[in-house]
């Protein structure tokens, strides 16, 4: 079963959430903080909290590295043990790393996220430099059993500005979707998706519905619940037609003790009922 297929069962079985494990230390509970620990060691342990929290309602774990590399060293370990806890816990790791390049730059970036301390199951990258950045990934896909999710139209204001240009009577990101679909033919799975994948923000409904009915073969990693604006209303018509995507929330999740007001060692239970919230104001239109 080729990894897109897990991801694509688990988001049946648990529901189509992702856990943004996008970690600083502004969001650990005050008893956390007091530790006399190095602050990649209370980061490491907020979010092994939260993992084994929610382990049964989340379909996968997203990992933003920049949140990690932000703290150096120690930063950069409480990465590596967050995401060998996750995948030892049986459970698909998403690695946003955002990666670009082409070449033997990208052999050394798939190298590095695929293999070794900082392996994960699927990782981020940005296409927009054509094929040659993304295929340095296709022998990982084929011989370890891994995808990646290709940024395609993204939720951040000013995306309109580059990937709403229109080009010979189609978008930049609509171009891109056709590409995405294009590469992924060589990797489908079972489930009829390929391990290729894209990233498409929640906040323009109206553009993912055009999306997905442009690219059947494409599963989304799709940011933008919560915090960005989006909600479960929002991706409802798409996850009617198909069961073609995993929803990423991570403040909106993992600040959820602080809202409720929580700095104790009970924080991870109100993280977990923020899952099911978010679990059911999806599921409730399906």
């Amino acid at each position: 079963m080729m990894i897109i297929d897990q991801l694509y069962k688990e988001a049946i079985e648990k529901g189509p959430i992702c856990v943004g494990l996008d970690t600083t230390l502004s969001f650990l509970p005050k008893y956390l903080v007091a530790r006399d620990w190095s602050d990649g060691e209370k980061i490491t342990a907020f979010n092994k909290n939260i993992i084994d929290a929610t382990l049964d309602i989340a379909a996968t774990y997203k990992v933003q590295i920049a949140c990690y590399e932000a703290l150096g060293m120690d930063g950069l370990k409480a990465y590596s043990e967050t995401v060998k806890y996750a995948r030892n816990k049986g459970k698909i790791v998403i690695g946003d790393v955002k990666r670009g390049d082409i070449s033997s730059t990208g052999d050394q970036y798939a190298k590095g996220h695929f293999t070794g301390d900082f392996e994960v199951d699927i990782m981020t990258i940005n296409a927009y430099m054509g094929e040659d950045a993304v295929s340095p990934y296709y022998p990982y896909l084929k011989e370890n059993n891994k995808g990646i999710f290709i940024l395609q139209r993204t939720s951040n204001p000013s995306a309109g500005d580059l990937q709403n240009l229109v080009v010979n009577g189609q978008s930049v990101y609509q171009i891109m979707g056709d590409k995405i679909e294009k590469w992924g033919k060589v990797f489908m799975g079972e489930s009829g998706f390929s391990a290729i994948g894209a990233v498409v923000g929640l906040t323009r409904p109206e553009e993912f519905e055009a999306i997905q009915n442009q690219s059947p073969h494409t599963f989304f990693l799709v940011p933008g619940y919560g915090a960005q604006g989006g909600t479960g209303r929002d991706i409802a018509e798409i996850l009617k037609k198909s069961r073609c995507a995993v929803v990423n929330s991570s403040r909106g999740l993992i600040t959820a003790h602080q809202k409720a007001g929580c700095e104790d060692e009970g924080f991870a239970e109100h993280v977990r009922k923020a899952t099911i919230a978010m679990k059911e104001d999806i599921l409730q239109w399906l």
